[in-house]
């Protein structure tokens, strides 16, 4: 039986407006979760609130916010604080990514990934631990990849990025041993939503074909990582062939695995 969260728990849903954000929100409001969701779209976060407070009978705040904003992190602390919201689960799901040659990229977008993806995500989460800490109990769900585990040329940043994602997590987890909370990477690989468009990923071959047979819907990716979540697991990754694929950096050399996920990701002829 999957564990409940604290009760009563509010949890902080970043990028909730669609795709796993929409699905881990509605995950933890069957728990029974009062949310708090930030998107930058207003109108989808409210659309979304209404349906679970009808669904599920929890509170649902939203609060419409840029992450790849210098400074968004200190924002939405001031925005909690002067609701008097106290976060117990924090979801840093909010990221995107770029397809392409790294040197032919917009910077500007560069750095707005690197802002979202680890900026954003790691000041949040370093201004809402120590009051979960302090209360000894909680939970962070770092929405990370099945990238996290090889590099990923064409897509050099947001493999990096969510690389980056994983090794937090990890320490953090560890360093929070014994204190009553637990950070868990969830590590998807490729799930049916707007990511792909958003992404450019329909250009790609690693999309097309036979490999749109093993998609994962948001509805299970979110399912597992919050089971994860909850029970204090480290690192979830959803799928079995998603797990196999993990490994196979540990197996290959690494110069060969670099050219296989170059071969697998080049534009589609």
């Amino acid at each position: 039986m999957t564990p409940s969260p604290p009760t009563p728990a509010t949890a902080l849903i970043t990028g909730a407006s669609g795709g796993i954000g929409t699905a881990l929100a509605r995950q933890l409001a069957a728990h029974g979760a009062h949310l708090i969701l930030t998107a930058r779209r207003e109108a989808a976060l409210e659309d979304l609130a209404a349906e679970l407070r009808g669904r599920f009978g929890v509170q649902a705040h939203t609060l419409a916010l840029d992450l790849s904003r210098p400074g968004a992190g200190e924002r939405l602390e001031r925005d909690l604080a002067a609701r008097g919201l106290t976060v117990d689960l924090l979801v840093n799901n909010a990221g995107f990514g770029g397809f392409g040659e790294f040197h032919t990229q917009d910077p500007g977008e560069i750095a707005r990934m690197m802002q979202v993806n680890m900026v954003t995500l790691t000041d949040l989460t370093r201004r809402l631990l120590p009051g979960m800490v302090a209360r000894g109990r909680g939970r962070v769900l770092n929405v990370a990849s099945t990238a996290a585990f090889q590099p990923g040329p064409l897509m050099a940043v947001y493999y990096a990025s969510k690389a980056y994602v994983l090794s937090l997590s990890e320490a953090l987890n560890e360093e929070l041993r014994g204190t009553g909370v637990h950070v868990t990477a969830l590590c998807p690989g490729p799930v049916e939503t707007g990511f792909q468009a958003a992404s450019n990923l329909g250009e790609s071959r690693l999309l097309s074909g036979p490999a749109r047979a093993v998609l994962l819907s948001a509805e299970e990716v979110a399912r597992q990582g919050v089971a994860a979540m909850l029970a204090g697991q480290a690192v979830v990754v959803p799928g079995r062939l998603n797990r196999v694929q993990t490994w196979l950096p540990r197996l290959l050399p690494r110069a060969t695995m670099t050219r296989l996920i170059r071969a697998a990701q080049a534009r589609r002829e």
